[in-house]
């Protein structure tokens, strides 16, 4: 049946490196169990409810890969697109948790129309590369800001904006050694580096009196808190268009980038540089992503460390559908779960944006047309805690100094349009 459905002899693979495979991967990506409950547990949603969600958004979404495009790709909540739902879209912006659900659930109806129509490649074409990787980066730095707050390294001061905070706290030094350990483990080619990292974080708060000890084992929570509570209507709000785009171009391109990563490292790529089953494989990560979005939790997207799994060998779909079942498996943890403090999941993320800020060094940095919106659309997501705000900045700059300079072949009619778009929606225009 395994022959028959994953064909592993004609990709020179066999059932037991398959399994091994998605063990792989999924040590390489279980730190989003612990830190996606953290991140979105303060909009006030149910901990254990979002914890259960993840589990499952995880379980069916790799599932799905597995069995539509039979690719070895896992997929679970998307860091940034976690940080952007609450941080921005409920803690800045004001609105619930439960429109910006019904955000998460439209942008992946879009992203499922975008996938069956193949309007996706137009899309992506237009948006120029460096941007793209300004994108990716401009995350990294959100998270590292959000990170370095939830260990206390870093606080509010009225005078300065940001300020150091107590660096003799246990708290901040536990996080930190736990980014040197997470760090270390990964130059060393540990599994599971991240992973490792957080548990030994909590461990040693546990076993200081930092943080008291939830339990390991039990059944899951009650996932009621969260199923089904997602408030399309409210999304559909005027206001919340750009926080709609926000979450889809950021899915997008995650997406894209991620598949064609993985892909490449797998030998899956066809001769003419084209990923085959492209269309089926974001067909089953926009099918995920509703999936998420009606048990309660933030857009569910590919993970690039399912190249963890290619490089031990994971070559079909049955790498994913081993992930499947082991985020079946981790619902029966979630006292475990609960028992990790934030300043534990702070290293993950901090690392987290370590990788994503490496997209920066594919900067032509002697173009100043190129740096200077690159810098811009990096710069404006942290420090207007915003992804939506440093896309449409880094949209608005491109356009402009390209413009200005002379330069009007770097651009192209999608690209225009959107600037105009975004200038029109900061208000720019009623100034």
């Amino acid at each position: 049946m395994l022959e028959r459905l994953f064909q592993p002899r004609a990709h020179n693979t066999n059932v037991r490196t398959e399994i091994l495979a998605g063990v792989t991967t999924f040590l390489a990506m279980a730190y989003i169990l612990f830190v996606n409950p953290s991140i979105l547990g303060e909009t006030g949603m149910d901990k254990g409810a979002i914890f259960v969600a993840t589990c499952l958004a995880a379980a069916i979404g790799s599932a799905t890969m597995g069995l539509i495009a039979n690719y070895p790709i896992a997929l679970a909540p998307g860091m940034g697109l976690n940080a952007f739902f609450t941080y921005t879209v409920v803690l800045h912006m004001g609105h619930t948790w439960q429109v910006a659900l019904g955000a998460v659930f439209l942008s992946a109806v879009m992203f499922f129309l975008l996938s069956i129509f193949r309007i996706r490649e137009w899309i992506v074409n237009s948006i120029p590369l460096p941007l793209r990787s300004a994108i990716a980066a401009g995350i990294g730095l959100f998270l590292a800001l959000i990170a370095l707050h939830n260990a206390g390294i870093v606080v509010d001061n009225p005078a300065t904006l940001v300020g150091m905070g107590d660096l003799k706290q246990p708290s901040v030094i536990l996080a930190t050694l736990g980014f040197f350990l997470i760090v270390g483990l990964e130059s060393l080619k540990v599994r599971g580096a991240v992973l490792i990292g957080i548990l030994a974080v909590t461990v040693a708060s546990i076993a200081m009196g930092v943080t008291p000890f939830g339990g390991i084992v039990s059944m899951p929570p009650s996932l009621a808190p969260t199923f089904l509570q997602l408030d399309i209507a409210g999304a559909l709000d005027v206001g919340l268009i750009s926080v709609i785009f926000a979450f889809l171009f950021v899915d997008l391109f995650d997406n894209s980038g991620t598949l064609i990563a993985v892909a490449k490292r797998a030998g899956l790529m066809g001769k003419d540089g084209h990923m085959p089953k492209m269309g089926r494989a974001l067909i089953a990560d926009s099918t995920a992503a509703m999936a998420g979005s009606l048990l309660g939790t933030s857009t569910t997207t590919s993970y690039i460390e399912s190249a963890a799994g290619v490089s031990a060998g994971g070559r079909t779909g049955l790498t994913a559908i081993v992930v499947a079942v082991l985020f079946l498996l981790a619902l029966f943890f979630a006292p475990l779960a609960g028992s990790v403090p934030a300043f534990a999941t702070a290293p993950a993320l901090l690392f987290v944006a370590v990788l994503m800020a490496s997209g920066l060094a594919e900067i032509n940095w002697d173009d100043v047309t190129e740096a200077a919106p690159v810098v811009v659309t990096a710069l404006a997501m942290p420090l207007t805690y915003s992804i939506a705000n440093g896309i449409a900045f880094g949209f608005i700059a491109w356009t402009a100094v390209k413009l200005i300079s002379g330069r009007r072949r770097d651009l192209n009619p999608a690209l225009v349009i959107l600037s105009i778009l975004f200038v029109i929606k900061l208000g720019w225009f009623n100034a």
